[in-house]
């Protein structure tokens, strides 16, 4: 296996750049005679002549140009590396992994990854959604390092901090027959199909999480579909009030009349292990997220 030495590529891309190797090794702040030992190391170590010595001045053989090109490319990942290998030092972690309960506004997450990457963050940065009992059982067992859900369970090896409320509204479209027969109980409105986000925990896969329990359900993968099909008078759902206040305010959607409640609040959480304290890439994120977490914009 031929060994390749960073120190004589840097040798070789000074002496191209300065013109001589009395000007690389001024440059590199070398006797030159170690700067010509650096090169014929390297031309032993290959096997091939890097330099044309014929003349009154060395000059690059076609295989030498070609070693350069390549040699530079390393040197320029090398010194990314060793950029890398400072950050991490200053406290920024190598990965940072996130799980996020897709019922959730993503805007204040997309803020802080735009802030991450406009600041230079170096952190490999990985976003995961989830449903329901499905944000914990990732975050356990992908070893995540944050979760942001609203079903969590307590446990004294989890540092959870509140955020501000989710609010969900029991809708569908005004001809809907679902509002004629209201207003409803949980009994009633089995009667009426439900449109539905499945729990994507593993422990949930072949039954039925839907909140009627027993009614006709349309499971979906996301709430955006869902929003579409009760847009579409498929059937009737709890949605992200975020997602229809346009919706209700023009009429293309009802609120529908529920004699315990209409509205649903859900409480939200940000969760990180005990054990093993943000860096300063987590710290960073969840500043971001919370400085945009009640923004109006929408998803």
């Amino acid at each position: 296996m031929i060994r390749l030495s960073l120190d004589a590529l840097e040798a070789l891309d000074a002496i191209d750049r300065a013109g001589s190797f009395a000007g690389a090794a001024i440059h590199l702040r070398k006797a030159q005679s170690a700067v010509s030992y650096q090169i014929r190391q390297l031309e032993d170590g290959l096997g091939v002549a890097v330099f044309d010595r014929a003349g009154h001045r060395a000059r690059l053989t076609p295989a030498g140009v070609r070693l350069l090109v390549e040699g530079r490319a390393l040197l320029q990942q090398a010194r990314r590396v060793e950029g890398l290998a400072v950050a991490f030092r200053d406290g920024w972690e190598p990965r940072l992994q996130v799980v996020v309960d897709g019922v959730l506004p993503m805007h204040p997450i997309m803020e802080a990854l735009a802030a991450l990457e406009q600041e230079g963050v170096p952190t490999h940065v990985q976003i995961t959604t989830e449903f329901l009992r499905g944000v914990q059982r990732r975050f356990e067992r992908d070893d995540a390092d944050l979760m942001l859900v609203v079903d969590v369970d307590p446990s004294p090896g989890r540092i959870a901090e509140a955020l501000p409320a989710e609010e969900l509204v029991l809708v569908a479209t005004p001809d809907h027959p679902v509002h004629a027969a209201g207003p409803h109980d949980s009994s009633s409105l089995r009667r009426f199909l439900e449109l539905s986000v499945h729990d994507s925990s593993e422990e949930t896969i072949g039954r039925d999480t839907n909140t009627a329990g027993g009614g006709r359900v349309f499971y979906v993968s996301d709430f955006r579909t869902k929003l579409d099909g009760l847009r579409r008078g498929l059937g009737y759902g709890w949605i992200p009030l975020r997602f229809v206040h346009a919706d209700l305010a023009r009429g293309t959607l009802r609120e529908v009349a529920h004699r315990e409640r209409s509205r649903w609040v859900l409480p939200v959480r940000v969760v990180h292990r005990a054990e093993r304290p943000l860096g300063r890439c987590g710290l960073r994120f969840l500043d971001v997220v919370r400085a945009h977490w009640t923004d109006p914009t929408p998803d």
